[in-house]
């Protein structure tokens, strides 16, 4: 612990009691060189937002940071063994330092946060020592969000890589996103586009910002992985969308490790697009080796268009085609086995228009009166 001067900079509107709290009713300001060491709580009613110089605080017992408006300060370092508590935002303008204990912050209050706003850097964070609640960032650059939960670091990396000053936030949760604790809704891991095979049940994390970014995401030995897949390749970001009330595949640019530690990054997205986010898996293409076909629909003749064989002793049908993000290209009833890589979806490509060459996702369903058998699997258009 630095070895302080501790000062007080007082007004006639300034309130101080050691034994509650420092409390600002009125307006400080710390000038540069100054030090001060909060050893109780800080209750700030007033302005305490143009601070320069040293700022500590300091207690064997939880302190709080409260009151109305939020409290910037230059330099921070935390040595509290029972943590700091945040009940309003705490600004930091340049370093920051985890010396000891937790920033608690309220997970069912995004808006209570500690905040880098000059996107400087930190030191110090650990499993024992990171932000257990939301922080944010103001800057331009990569960002390594020093967030956890249960006793564990967790962190989330952006990159908005626009060179504009953007603002993100995030909170990571240890808990299956299917009952979580602080959201209304519930995020049904099988509520998913169909080229996603499993989405995790372990873990997820709360980004938001209205600018595009990558994120990367991390996962430790608690991830259980193995229960998404046995091969990394197949990872995915996903995203639980705000509209489509499903996840989506936010993809995988790059993804390294084992199944026991890694991180994965996903392709670039708006956070502000979806309400949570976590890692799953794609369907790996041997997922489904008796139903996979192929069709090169060039005329010759030859593999023309994608044939079920049997399919007429069945009266009822539905196709449904799906590109690798799980977007309809092509859906029918009653289908006669005369589809020839033609898309019909409204989304994405022109109505009749020749798909290109790639792999795509087929949901089959037939029955007699009633659409009782269901097959899936892959089928590969070549030109």
């Amino acid at each position: 612990m630095k070895s302080l001067l501790t000062t007080y900079l007082l007004t006639v509107a300034l309130v101080v009691n050691a034994q509650v709290a420092f409390q600002n009713n009125g307006n400080v300001q710390m000038h540069d060189n100054a030090s001060i060491g909060f050893h109780t709580n800080v209750v700030n009613n007033g302005t305490f937002d143009s601070n320069l110089g040293f700022t500590g605080f300091y207690s064997d017992n939880i302190l709080t940071i409260s009151g109305t408006n939020r409290p910037i300060f230059n330099i921070v370092e935390v040595d509290a063994a029972t943590h700091l508590q945040l009940l309003v935002s705490l600004g930091v303008k340049n370093e920051f330092t985890f010396f000891n204990g937790k920033i608690i912050t309220p997970r069912n209050n995004p808006e209570i946060s500690l905040d880098f706003i000059n996107h400087d850097f930190y030191v110090g964070e650990d499993d024992f020592r990171y932000t257990d609640g939301y922080t944010s960032v103001i800057g331009s650059e990569v960002f390594r969000f020093p967030i956890g939960d249960d006793d564990r670091l967790r962190p989330m990396i952006i990159n908005s890589n626009n060179g504009k000053s953007n603002i993100f936030k995030g909170a990571y949760f240890y808990e299956n996103p299917e009952n979580p604790t602080t959201f209304a809704d519930q995020f049904l891991t099988n509520q998913r586009q169909v080229f996603l095979e499993n989405i995790s049940q372990e873990e997820f994390w709360d980004l938001d910002g209205d600018t595009e970014t990558t994120v990367t995401l991390t996962w430790d030995s608690y991830s259980n992985i193995n229960t998404l897949t046995n091969n990394i390749e197949f990872l995915t970001v996903v995203g639980w969308s705000e509209t489509d009330n499903q996840w989506v595949n936010l993809g995988n640019s790059a993804v390294t490790g084992d199944l026991n530690e890694g991180q994965i990054t996903s392709n670039t997205f708006i956070p502000n697009n979806y309400t949570v986010i976590t890692i799953g898996s794609e369907f790996a293409s041997g997922t489904f080796s008796n139903d996979n076909y192929l069709i090169s629909p060039n005329g010759d003749g030859l593999n023309d268009e994608l044939v079920f064989e049997g399919l007429e002793q069945y009266d009822t049908t539905r196709l449904s085609i799906f590109n690798r993000w799980g977007i309809p290209v092509y859906e029918t009833d009653d289908y006669q086995n005369d589809w020839k890589g033609l898309s019909e979806g409204r989304l994405t490509i022109s109505a009749q228009d020749a798909l290109p060459v790639g792999t795509y996702f087929y949901i089959l369903q037939y029955g007699n009166d009633t659409l009782s058998n269901e097959r899936r699997g892959w089928v590969y258009v070549n030109r």
